[in-house]
């Protein structure tokens, strides 16, 4: 599933378009689904000695970095 297991961002709808150019595309609603930016990466958790494979988005990433990976995946529910 497309959604980041830390910050639990996942896929939003949006856009819209004017009545003009709703009667003449082919999405009479113009609505378009926006994903976040979900990168693969290989965490080392030093605590654990080992590597955890994660989606996450990018602001998680940065939090991550920031907090430490043990810390921040605890506090998700990620590991125990």
């Amino acid at each position: 599933m497309k959604v980041c297991p830390i910050t639990k961002k996942g896929s939003l709808v949006g856009g819209g378009y004017s009545n003009r150019t709703r009667a003449t595309q082919f999405n009479p609603t113009g609505m378009t689904r926006k994903y976040p930016n979900l990168q693969k990466k290989k965490i080392y958790i030093p605590e654990l000695k080992k590597y955890i494979r994660l989606t996450l988005s990018t602001d998680a990433i940065k939090t991550i970095n920031k907090n430490g990976a043990y810390r921040t995946l605890k506090k998700a529910g990620i590991i125990k």
